[in-house]
């Protein structure tokens, strides 16, 4: 499992997702169309903190009953619990629902976020189904595909696989960053130079926001500013 220094880790929680897609790009010396989601997200409160951690990575169900009997059906939502719950963390939970894009049982809800918060889960992503806005534990962050009222069918079918949500793929352990935006995954040999990265990138902007932001700018002060962060390294 790859692992994180707590530099790193405090330096990712302090960076939003966008700012975290660029700083991947200046490590990896160019742009990228991978590793990250593609279609909007919604979130249980948009005012929280990125989401960082490893994924602990599972599949649901709604729109049909399990096919199991109801005590396998519930050994492995144990299961389930003590999977995310391993590790040193932080973990995130993953989860795809493989009814996408016809999403109708809400996994998430009061009763979850109270247990994995509990658990020490550090959030959710997830292109299921979120309910029970307005009553959710605080501090909580889960992102998710859609809001809904009910829980439907809804039940684990798989754990610890690849999963792929809002057409990103996902492998267990990826170190993951996710906020209102949508989320990324920081491939394992970029992760110790991160901290690095989100400082670069966030300097490189200051030139050309703080004369974009003065009275009097023009095209030839546009210039010098992108100059300016051109020699930042």
């Amino acid at each position: 499992m790859p692992t994180i220094s707590p530099e790193t880790l405090a330096a990712l929680r302090k960076a939003d997702t966008p700012t975290v897609c660029n700083a991947l790009e200046h490590v990896m010396g160019g742009r990228t169309a991978e590793g990250f989601t593609k279609t909007p997200v919604v979130c249980a409160d948009p005012g929280l903190p990125p989401v960082v951690g490893f994924a602990r990575t599972a599949k649901i169900r709604a729109s049909s009953p399990a096919q199991k009997p109801a005590a396998e059906v519930r050994a492995l939502r144990m299961k389930y619990y003590e999977y995310v719950a391993a590790g040193e963390g932080p973990n995130v939970v993953v989860i795809e629902d493989t009814d996408w894009p016809h999403v109708i049982g809400g996994f998430w809800g009061e009763m979850q976020v109270a247990q994995h918060k509990g658990l020490g889960i550090a959030g959710t992503l997830t292109n299921g189904v979120l309910r029970d806005l307005g009553m959710l534990d605080e501090g909580y962050q889960v992102i998710a595909g859609a809001v809904g009222p009910s829980h439907a069918f809804v039940h684990v079918t798989e754990l610890d696989c690849p999963v792929t949500v809002f057409g990103m793929s996902v492998r267990p352990d990826d170190l993951i960053h996710a906020d209102r935006h949508g989320a990324v995954v920081i491939p394992a040999d970029h992760i110790q130079r991160m901290a690095w990265a989100i400082d670069v990138v966030m300097r490189k902007e200051v030139p050309i926001l703080s004369a974009a932001r003065a009275p009097g700018f023009t095209i030839e002060k546009l210039k010098q500013a992108w100059l300016e962060a051109d020699e930042i390294k």
